[in-house]
């Protein structure tokens, strides 16, 4: 073995390696509060018509309770709000008991006996995100599920008109797929919620059908939009712990000025502030008290079902998931009972900063800030403080010859909330009506708290600073670095150049202060202009602070960059320093660009091939299957090529000559925008290094080399257990087949692929193919065990037995030595055949467990993405089962079989990396001809 070729790919399997570990556990500590069952969960069926229940027999309808609850709605007379949760992949109807659970305790608690009902859907726990093939049987039974439960409130004066949809995972797609049936009645479904819903495109596009589900989708909701806006939709991702959907395909795909739709990360949820994993974004407190609260607020007390008012739908849903001002929704400034108290003068300020911290006893305690001494030099009012509770807190008035306030009015709306305190930044600019400011620092709950106010200068001046970000290539061993002199309350520091996702970067925040006291802690938020993915680190001071600094979207047009905000302790000097980060760069690789890796070890182990064939061409022999894979890896002629397609295809005249020719558009690295949409041609260019590319492939190429290594190791641990059963020989021709044989299975399994799943029977000819090589590992362990144990002057006869040589016929021991080298000559052939056969079993596996999971409802998979190129593999599987080295060798059709994996591996990258499935067609394509090899 060629040990600078191992050596290569042991470091491309360990930058792999970094990269996946960074992936799976390079991310904050699970910081979501469970949520309880209170009382012992029960799901009630709801009966469906007699031929929705035929059509689909996998499906279900529950209706969640627990307790007295479950025991009121036996009959099914039900009087509150339909809310009908959506599972996702593999996702259970029982998923829904977290939401369920709270929002029956929220009820308990809300006056007017306003609640909810809380439906579920059993989709049989299907791999939709993987096989499509019933992406559009879930719809279709989601809106007769939508009509059946609307039919159980019928009995009411005010029966709802519409159902609000919860989807997680592939459950929001599958509710936005709902406005793309026909017969679809968009009146009602008025709001959808959907947690980690890969809304952009599918994380991996294993069949055509999951595609042309998602174009169909996209097509309704981007091209008509406009008969849309009357349905409000929130998408939310659950940041980096969500490894299995990233949170930039949350993004919704609909036109920017749409104000009814929003997109965010859990992370800028407002008294939620956690990342969460696929799963657990299901079950979060923080983030299900957020949703339930939301549902609640959307109650109309007049018909106690959800309102239908839009501006309604979106003031609440800003104000639970986009900024929380620290106020009830329904509460108007003009009611607030703390108005009237500011009407009582207070004490006046007159230093440039507040800070206050409330007796536990106290009388009423106003702060009042003249706004004339003040407007020349700063331009913004900067407050905060620690007591959640308080509703109205922060006043402008207008005072007369030094009387107490009036026309007063409450600007705390403005307020936004922090993890340890609330925060309410104000203009001057727009308080020119008032003269005054009042703080409102009053104990009247008992609960002492602190207020720190400060007047700020021009932010784009002395609290405002740039710093610009190292270069990727830096591999960490420079840094860039700000100190923050101010001693302000509120710095900003714009991170330039900082806008790519492939960029991460570890962020560091040193904080030391001239005496050590009771602080309110520092809050560090990276924001991010161009799409809500808002992080925040709350830490005391003084601390040394590591952040991570990477981004779920890309940048999509000239918007200002990464801006980090720090609120700061007072008489405290923060010190920022910015490095490159390697593994987080790996990361962030695998984590956009992982899906295509499949294609570039499916090109490496083609050029395996051709490889092979090549030698046997020119030297009637094989190289050894190791050897192959290390040079499967050839950018230059795989990269170049796909580089130049590139190129021209920015050309108007190339791009209508590929048009022409009725070419599909070319795949490149997937979109990482949050606008871009997923199509099925490029991305902007300037978004990846085109360095990235070859990377790639070497990683591709690690996964081929080091996956045939263990495929070889595997034959042999195989071979040794099984060799028991089979008789010693020294004959290659263990587990051949005949001609009738051939046929005869690959009928067989024609049959069973049409009747029942193609993809069974592509696993069952890869497995005789399999049984084929482990008859040739066991053969070519025989022969040399044999051969070390023969003298000089002996050799083996056909039937295993020991005859002594004839020196006058020749060389002793030659014939020994030529069975044994043609058997290995075989054995490495199909070891590089086997590793090319198991990807086709690979891609296919979502569906075969599809098939599995829905055996006991229909005996056929239907629709079958696998049935177009089920009879190509088998026959080529059964073909090359017999194949041989000396029949390739005298083959005619050889020259050109070993001609075709090239411009396939090519043709391969250019057409496969954003349709997987694409794959097995130009396996097939290569496979067949060299099948034929072995007959002509």
């Amino acid at each position: 073995m060629n040990l600078p070729a191992v050596a290569f790919y042991a470091l491309a399997a360990g930058l792999l390696a970094v990269g996946l570990r960074e992936v799976l556990t390079g991310f904050e500590e699970n910081r979501c509060s469970m949520t309880y069952m209170f009382e012992y969960p029960e799901y009630r069926r709801v009966a469906l018509p007699r031929r929705v229940a035929r059509m689909y027999p996998a499906y279900g309808l529950y209706l969640y309770g627990e307790g007295l609850y479950a025991q009121e709605t036996q009959v099914l007379k039900l009087t509150g709000a339909p809310v009908l949760f959506l599972p996702g992949n593999a996702g259970s109807y029982k998923q829904a008991r977290s939401l369920g659970s709270v929002a029956l305790r929220k009820a308990e608690n809300v006056d007017g006996g306003l609640h909810l009902n809380m439906f579920t859907v059993d989709f049989n726990e299907e791999l939709v995100a993987l096989y499509g093939g019933s992406l559009f049987r879930q719809t279709h039974f989601l809106h007769e599920s939508i009509k059946a439960i609307l039919r159980l409130y019928k009995h009411l004066k005010t029966p709802p008109q519409s159902v609000v949809l919860v989807g997680h995972s592939m459950g929001g797609v599958v509710a936005r797929a709902l406005f793309t049936l026909p017969r679809f009645n968009a009146r009602l479904v008025s709001l959808i919620l959907t947690q980690a819903s890969p809304h952009q495109a599918p994380v991996l596009a294993l069949d055509p059908y999951l595609l042309d589900f998602y174009s169909t989708v996209r097509h309704r909701w981007v091209n008509q939009a406009n008969k849309l806006t009357n349905v409000t939709v929130l998408s939310v991702g659950g940041g980096y712990r969500d490894y299995q959907v990233r949170s930039g395909l949350t993004s919704l795909p609909c036109p920017s000025e749409d104000s009814n739709k929003f997109s965010l990360v859990v992370t800028a949820v407002p008294r939620t502030w956690v990342s969460t994993d696929h799963l657990s974004i299901v079950w979060c407190k923080e983030l299900v008290l957020a949703t339930v609260r939301t549902f609640f607020d959307l109650i109309d007390l007049e018909t106690r079902q959800f309102t239908e008012n839009q501006e309604r739908k979106v003031a609440v849903l800003n104000h639970h998931f986009i900024r929380n001002p620290a106020r009830f929704v329904k509460e108007s400034p003009e009611t607030s009972s703390s108005v009237q108290d500011i009407q009582e003068t207070g004490s006046e300020v007159n230093t440039l900063r507040l800070t206050y911290s409330t007796p536990k006893e106290g009388p009423v305690k106003n702060f009042v800030f003249a706004l004339s001494s003040r407007r020349k030099a700063y331009s913004h009012f900067y407050c905060r403080s620690n007591n959640l509770e308080t509703s109205s807190w922060v006043f402008g008035c207008t005072r007369k010859n030094g009387s107490s306030c009036v026309n007063t009015e409450d600007l705390s709306k403005g307020t936004e909330l922090l993890p340890p305190y609330k925060v309410l930044v104000l203009s001057l600019h727009d308080l020119s009506a008032f003269s005054h400011l009042v703080v409102s620092a009053s104990n009247i709950n008992g609960k002492q708290f602190t207020v720190e106010c400060e007047w700020q200068r021009h932010q784009s001046d002395s609290q405002t600073l740039t710093l610009s970000v190292p270069s990727v290539f830096s591999f960490g061993f420079t840094s860039s670095e700000v100190t923050v002199n101010s001693s302000g309350l509120l710095h900003h520091i714009r991170l330039q150049h900082f806008h790519q996702a492939y960029q991460a970067f570890r962020i560091n925040v040193i904080s030391q202060c001239k005496a050590l006291k009771d602080r309110l802690p520092s809050v560090y938020r990276m924001r991010v202009p161009w799409f809500r993915e808002d992080s925040l680190t709350t830490v005391s001071v003084p601390a040394v602070t590591e952040i991570s600094g990477m981004l779920h979207t890309s940048r999509p047009d000239n918007s200002s960059g990464v801006l980090l905000e720090l609120h700061t302790a007072p008489n405290c000097q923060y010190k920022v320093s910015v490095r490159s980060s390697l593994p987080k760069v790996l990361g962030q690789v695998l984590r956009f660009c992982g899906p295509t890796l499949p294609v570039y070890t499916a090109v490496t182990l083609l050029l395996a091939c051709r490889g092979q064939l090549s030698s046997i061409l020119k030297r009637s022999r094989t190289v050894d299957m190791s050897q192959a894979a290390a040079a499967g890896l050839q950018p230059h002629k795989i990269n170049l090529p796909v580089y130049v397609l590139h190129v021209l295809l920015c050309c108007s005249w190339f791009q209508e000559v590929w048009s022409s020719l009725w070419l599909p558009p070319m795949d490149t690295i997937p979109p990482s925008s949050p606008d871009g949409m997923f199509r099925e041609g490029m991305a902007p260019a300037e978004e990846w290094p085109h360095l990235l590319s070859p990377f790639l492939y070497v990683l591709g190429a690690a996964v081929a080399f080091w996956g045939s290594s263990l495929l070889r190791l595997l034959i042999r641990l195989l071979s040794l257990l099984l060799a028991p059963l089979h008789r010693s020989s020294v004959s290659g021709d263990g587990g051949t087949m005949g001609p009738r044989v051939q046929i005869f299975i690959s009928l067989c399994l024609t049959v069973v692929g049409g009747v029942s799943c193609g993809a069974l029977a592509i696993a069952a000819s890869s497995l005789l193919h399999l049984y084929r090589v482990l008859r040739l590992q066991m053969t070519e362990r025989y022969l040399s065990h044999m051969l070390n144990l023969a003298p000089q002057k002996h050799k083996l006869t056909e039937n295993g037995t020991v005859r002594e040589e004839s020196s006058s016929k020749s060389k002793p021991g030659l014939l020994s030595e030529w069975a044994l080298q043609e058997v290995r000559d075989n054995l490495e052939l199909h070891l590089c055949l086997s590793a090319l056969f198991t990807l086709p079993v690979m891609l296919s596996a979502p569906s075969l467990l599809h098939w599995i999971g829905n055996l006991r409802y229909a005996s056929q998979l239907d629709p079958d993405p696998c049935w177009p190129h089920t009879v190509p593999l088998v026959i080529a599987n059964l073909l090359l089962v017999n194949c041989t080295t000396l029949k390739l060798s005298n083959s005619k059709l050889l020259p050109l079989a070993s001609c075709l994996p090239l411009p396939l591996a090519v043709t391969m990258v250019t057409f496969s990396s954003l349709h997987l499935y694409r794959i097995t067609h130009f396996l097939s394509a290569a496979l067949i001809p060299l099948a034929l090899c072995c007959l002509l």
